[in-house]
């Protein structure tokens, strides 16, 4: 048996080890603003339940590891003292992981993940509107776990309001676990799906990505695609070149006819094929060549 002494491990080494043992993690989608008001929106897996008299939510956003600088959302949390926690479904984790690219301050997430906020009743954040359940809080404590880079910080979350999707509820009026269909993370790319089990969702880039804001109107509202489709869309670092998806036409004589035919649909289908074999390139190189549809 392996065994580690963690004060003999670096932070980041160590952090793999606790990830990948303790999970499956419920994942907050927390939403915060700052002393402007411009809207910020982050996922965190330190989260979980802790009381219901009162309702208690706690999520810990740590302190970076590479540079020891702490995240938005706990700056928003302590000066305004608000923040709304939207739970997430598995057919919004591909743009709940987008929202976890680290944007400058200022840069609206919801944008950048393809969201869409709603005002919340109570609190000035905004709500995920895609987000099966929705949790109004105030901030009663912030406890910060150290000072160096790893460190959490709790966030003590008293429940205001909370808002549920009528569609996840059964005959009964509880929730359906199936129909809520939550996902969690564990360690890795790895996420775990409540009704069907392991999957794997590439972390967003280092650099970062274009958003799904940047994606064109006519894929945007197109039926063909879902939430994580466009979350992989807008998790590249810059759109394929004219000459590129010119090569790529040419060279891909089952595209060139795709593309030749005079059916939108069929264009649209060969781009989500691409996708959901994670080929995002070649589904940016199909949709930038029909374009001007």
């Amino acid at each position: 048996m392996l065994t580690i002494d963690p004060k003999e491990l670096t932070t980041q080494k160590l952090h793999g080890y606790l990830q990948s043992s303790v999970g499956p993690r419920p994942i907050a989608l927390a939403s915060t603003v700052d002393k402007n008001g411009v809207p910020n929106l982050s996922p965190f897996s330190f989260f979980n339940l802790f009381s219901s008299n009162p309702p208690i939510l706690i999520f810990s956003p740590s302190r970076r590891v590479r540079d020891n600088t702490v995240k938005h959302t706990l700056l928003n949390a302590e000066l305004n003292r608000e923040v709304v926690i939207n739970v997430v479904s598995y057919g919004m984790v591909e743009q709940t992981s987008l929202s976890s690219t680290e944007y400058a301050a200022g840069v609206n997430e919801f944008d950048k993940a393809g969201f869409t906020m709603i005002p919340s009743d109570i609190v000035a954040p905004f709500r995920v509107k895609e987000a099966p359940v929705q949790f109004e809080c105030r901030v009663n404590d912030i406890i910060a776990l150290g000072t160096e880079g790893g460190a959490g910080n709790l966030i003590l979350c008293e429940v205001l309001k909370m808002h549920i999707d009528e569609s996840i509820l059964d005959e009964h009026g509880a929730i359906d676990q199936h129909k809520i269909d939550l996902v969690s993370r564990l360690g890795g790319n790895w996420y775990s799906r409540s009704s069907q089990g392991l999957f794997e969702v590439e972390k967003p880039l280092t650099t970062l990505g274009v958003g799904v804001d940047a994606i064109p109107a006519f894929v945007k509202s197109s039926a063909v695609f879902d939430g994580n489709d466009l979350g992989k869309l807008g998790n590249v670092e810059t759109l394929p070149t004219e000459e590129e998806v010119s090569i790529f036409v040419k060279e891909s004589f089952e595209v060139k006819g795709v593309l030749s035919a005079d059916d939108q649909d069929k264009k649209l289908l060969k781009a989500k094929e691409y996708l959901d074999n994670n080929r995002v390139s070649d589904a940016w190189k199909v949709l930038l060549a029909n374009k001007g549809f």
